[in-house]
């Protein structure tokens, strides 16, 4: 296993020791409710959920151009190209 699969590991079970460790209830408050009777093991996990979509959403990579030549052409003026065939070869590929 590498480095990063066991720390992983080692992570998520001192996340769940916590959570379970918390358990008791606690009176919260949120705006439309007053003094609701809630465990802090569904307080603090939905907290963290929460905070990993957030996470993850702002940590997306942006779009990025497919092509660096791409971009250049769409941005160039439209002209007319020339046309490097000479008739010799013009008549070759008619």
């Amino acid at each position: 296993m590498s480095a990063k699969t066991i720390s992983i590991i080692i992570l998520t079970a001192l996340l769940t020791a916590f959570l379970f460790l918390n358990s008791d209830e606690v009176p919260f408050n949120f705006i439309v409710a007053n003094d609701v009777q809630v465990s802090k093991l569904i307080v603090i996990g939905v907290c963290i959920i929460v905070g990993f979509i957030i996470g993850f959403v702002v940590g997306r990579p942006r779009k990025t151009v497919s092509s660096y030549d791409d971009e250049i052409e769409r941005n160039q003026p439209t002209t007319e190209k020339k046309n490097t065939l000479s008739d010799e070869d013009r008549e070759y590929i008619s």
